[in-house]
């Protein structure tokens, strides 16, 4: 499974783009699935049965990477509980320049499993790590804080929390910043954010949870015009998609109802668009589906794992 993401990345990398400061920053993709990833647990369905010994059904939990190879540092957007093979993937790419993690932060969206659980891999039983900094809102950080097992990671300098707050840009290197963008979500232990991360030339919106469009203060086709690539909730393809769950209590934007939205939009701003954070029922996984060909006839696509968008 780790072999599948590692020749993703290289067969998607062929080279950063080339300035007179050097090679372009860039963000890679990780992982394109809900919390659970894909197969998940105790699911029988044909989605989770892939042919025995075929890994090409396996999807890693939604997460990327940020790298800037003129000075070799990197972060991650969300620490997933496919923690270890997604590290091990970024260091095929770009090889860590310091002691493990060599990670030179973590941005954290909020606290559902697939977003932090990742973290315990720096702690004492595992890689303990020194103080690699995780950039988090005020309750996201007050969770790690009081809640064990991670009040660990932060009680044994693990981790060092270095506080967010929406709207405010914060400044990683040479034209590059990362700014948290507040979003409505279930947010039972902390606050939702999504990210506008920013480079030397392009920018890249990154929102894997929303509970809707239309419950946002911003407007999703005026966000998307300010930037260069978009990677959006697409938990879901349609409603009724789960069997037994009222699909109300675990709201996001459909698929079908972001390209309902989106579909007014010139196609240059539509090519925008890569649908992120798909459930293990999402019928978009495979691309030969008639929901992935409805996807990309609008215009748009779903992400995959090991593409990277220059900065």
């Amino acid at each position: 499974m780790l072999g599948l993401l590692l020749a993703a990345l290289a067969a998607a990398s062929p080279g950063a783009e080339e300035s007179a400061a050097g090679p372009a920053p860039f963000v890679v993709i990780l992982g394109v699935a809900q919390d659970g990833g894909r197969p998940q647990a105790s699911c029988d369905r044909t989605c989770c049965r892939p042919a025995p010994g075929d890994p090409s059904g396996r999807r890693h939990v939604a997460s990327l990477a940020l790298v800037d190879p003129r000075t070799g540092r990197r972060w991650l957007v969300d620490a997933t509980p496919d923690f270890p093979e997604q590290l091990g993937a970024l260091d095929r790419l770009s090889p860590p320049s310091g002691p493990p993690p060599g990670l030179d932060g973590v941005f954290l969206t909020h606290a559902h499993v697939g977003h932090y659980t990742g973290l315990i891999h720096l702690g004492h039983e595992v890689l303990g790590a020194r103080e690699v900094p995780v950039y988090a809102m005020p309750r996201m950080a007050r969770f790690l804080k009081t809640s064990g097992p991670w009040s660990q990671l932060v009680d044994l300098r693990n981790v060092r929390l270095r506080p967010l707050r929406a709207g405010r840009p914060v400044e990683i290197g040479d034209g590059l910043s990362v700014i948290p963008l507040s979003v409505p979500h279930r947010d039972e232990f902390s606050e939702t954010v999504g990210f506008r991360i920013r480079g030397p030339r392009r920018s890249v919106l990154y929102i894997p949870d929303i509970d809707k469009w239309a419950q946002w203060e911003n407007s999703l086709p005026e966000l998307l015009a300010t930037v260069d690539r978009a990677y959006l909730d697409g938990t879901f393809y349609d409603d009724g998609e789960v069997p037994g769950r009222d699909m109300a209590e675990i709201p996001h934007p459909f698929i079908v109802e972001s390209l309902a939205l989106l579909g007014p939009l010139p196609l240059r701003e539509r090519s925008k668009v890569r649908f992120i954070h798909l459930n293990h029922t999402n019928p978009a996984h495979e691309d030969d589906s008639a929901a992935a060909r409805r996807i990309r006839a609008a215009g748009m696509d779903v992400a995959r794992e090991g593409e990277r968008f220059d900065l």
